[in-house]
């Protein structure tokens, strides 16, 4: 099931295959939509097509970044295509084992799981088309938030077995991704055509501000960076390529907007398929037609490419400790990268914790020197950036 790559010059540390092969490509049914760990990062879970899900116990070792020992792995038959899966803390009253997924279907169900036993506990049921993506709070509640083709968002509470979700409304097109800031007091969500981001409240349920765009845009993927203080959003546009916009959730300012490398040939056929803000440095993970990419906002570069294989990957998720990052491919496989070893500045660090607890109005009434109150509040970001593929950067 798995293939082990120990020194491949792309840092391919593993690769785990589909158990049922596309019968030709393009066939409908067999993608991996999404892949993720869990928050302690002990368990992966890969959907591997035709309504199956793999959990696998993930043992890192000083070598390669995972043993391919797998003899513990779980597969959960939800019997329709899995577009959404999120791993959950453990239920109360329960033993420690109970580690929680739930999984997104097609039909708009949601499964929830008890990892350890592979055992279905019960179904959420309410949507009612693809429930494309899944979110649990971070702040360790048994708060999930649901994102539906059926245009809706649906906050649930596990804890209360029985209860009705939240529904909020509000987009007049498929909601693709939702992402939860760190404090557990925000929901950014994106819909697929009406170039739009939407911000809403956690704790009131309401909608807090819709971030627009000026032109028309396909919205592909949102995240919040580790201290909540930036939202990510990418984009692209069948004619122009794409783009992935830093956008300041408190005050709605558009801090950078970053564009396909402008040297590339045929940029307007190279589409974005994901992106993700590493756990614990100031890189943001993106994937697209050409390769697996890592910007790093510190040195402002990229410092990672790879998976040069076009149309391939369509998901992509941090480990936890931000070592390694998981790509889900359109053929079901899933293949595991080393992230390069860079550790953050001081300086990041401090601005990090800060602003975790912070927000940025919060910061502009601090007595501080300008300079000082650009850095915190990440205006020091450069407006727009081209990143420049290794082939053209200079």
């Amino acid at each position: 099931m798995c293939t082990t790559t120990q020194d491949d010059p792309d840092d391919l540390i593993l690769e785990l295959k589909p158990l049922h092969h596309p019968r030709l490509y393009g066939t409908a049914g067999c993608e991996t939509w999404t892949v993720c760990f869990s928050p302690d990062g002990s368990h992966f879970a890969w959907s591997m097509g035709y309504g199956l899900v793999k959990v696998l116990r993930w043992r890192p070792t000083s070598n390669n970044g995972a043993d391919s020992d797998y003899g513990e792995a779980q597969t959960l038959n939800c019997d329709h295509t899995v577009w959404g899966m999120a791993f959950g803390p453990h239920l109360p009253n329960r033993c420690e084992e109970a580690l929680l997924l739930v999984t997104g279907l097609g039909t708009g169900v949601i499964k929830v799981w008890a990892v350890s036993s592979g055992q279905l506990l019960f179904n959420l049921a309410g949507h009612t088309s693809v429930v494309r993506d899944l979110a649990f709070a971070p702040n360790g509640s048994l708060t999930l938030v649901s994102a539906s083709r059926d245009k809706t968002l649906r906050i649930w509470d596990l804890v209360k077995k029985g209860a009705q979700s939240h529904v909020l409304t509000g987009p007049s097109y498929w909601v693709f991704k939702c992402s939860i800031s760190p404090d557990s007091s925000m929901i950014a969500s994106v819909c697929n055509l009406d170039s739009k981001a939407y911000l809403w409240s956690l704790r009131s349920h309401t909608l807090i501000r819709i971030l627009k765009y000026d032109h028309e845009r396909t919205m592909i993927s949102c995240d919040f960076s580790m201290d909540g203080a930036l939202l990510a959003i990418g984009s692209h546009h069948a004619t122009t390529g794409w783009w992935l916009d830093l956008w300041d959730p408190y005050t709605a300012d558009h801090l950078t907007k970053i564009e396909d490398c402008d040297a590339c040939m045929c940029k307007n056929d190279n589409l974005l398929t994901a992106l993700s803000f590493s756990p614990v440095a100031p890189q943001l993970a993106f994937k697209d037609y050409r390769a697996l990419q890592i910007w790093d906002m510190e040195q402002d570069k990229l410092v990672f490419e790879s998976d040069q294989n076009r149309v391939s990957g369509i998901c992509c998720a941090f480990h936890p400790l931000g070592s390694i990052i998981a790509t889900g491919c359109r053929d079901g496989h899933v293949k595991f990268w080393r992230v390069p070893r860079l550790v953050p500045s001081l300086r990041h660090l401090c601005r990090t914790a800060l602003r975790h607890a912070v927000s940025t109005f919060q910061v502009r009434a601090l007595p501080l020197p300008k300079k000082l109150m650009d850095f915190l509040t990440y205006r020091t970001v450069p407006k727009k950036k081209v990143l420049r593929c290794t082939e053209h950067y200079s």
